[in-house]
């Protein structure tokens, strides 16, 4: 069987061939172990779904203290709109057992019509910044003082459970 893959890897790099035997049962024994490769090797992959409900992602972190043990990593996506400068909007996530968030992100769409990312850094000016947070059951975003009026945008939330 021949694959490429880093040798040092824990990738999940598919085989590109598989040579099958012809006896029977070992035909049998290396498809089904090729159909268990091809399942959790699929299984592994990053979920590219950005839904407004729970999402399982496919992404699996380390339990600390027990590195060979994984959880399963979740992701909600929240629609938002104006926020005038030098406000707060505050988004109920309505998110329950969270012990950790993963990645917390998004982008906004201003009245220059420009699109930003969330969070948003200034390299020339601090009140033109926009920040984002995320308490037991809310998203806070933070539009600068000096900063454009946001029209719409989205936040992800990336989190682990119990």
């Amino acid at each position: 069987m021949t694959t490429f893959q880093p040798a040092n890897s824990n990738a999940i790099f598919l085989p590109t061939t598989i040579q099958y035997p012809e006896d029977p049962k070992e035909l049998l024994e290396r498809l089904n172990k090729a159909y268990e490769d091809t399942a959790t090797r699929l299984n592994s992959k990053q979920i590219g779904i950005f839904d407004l409900v729970e999402f399982l992602t496919g992404e699996q972190w380390p339990v600390i203290g027990n590195p060979q043990q994984k959880r399963q990593t979740f992701r909600k996506v929240f629609n938002f709109g104006a926020i005038a400068p030098g406000a707060t909007l505050t988004i109920a996530h309505g998110l329950t057992g969270v012990t950790a968030y993963t990645h917390i992100y998004g982008t906004a769409i201003t009245n220059v019509v420009d699109n930003r990312p969330i969070p948003y850094a200034s390299a020339t000016l601090v009140t033109n910044q926009i920040e984002i947070n995320v308490d037991g059951t809310n998203i806070n975003i933070i539009n600068g003082a000096t900063a454009p009026a946001i029209t719409s945008g989205f936040v992800i939330l990336e989190y682990l459970k119990n």
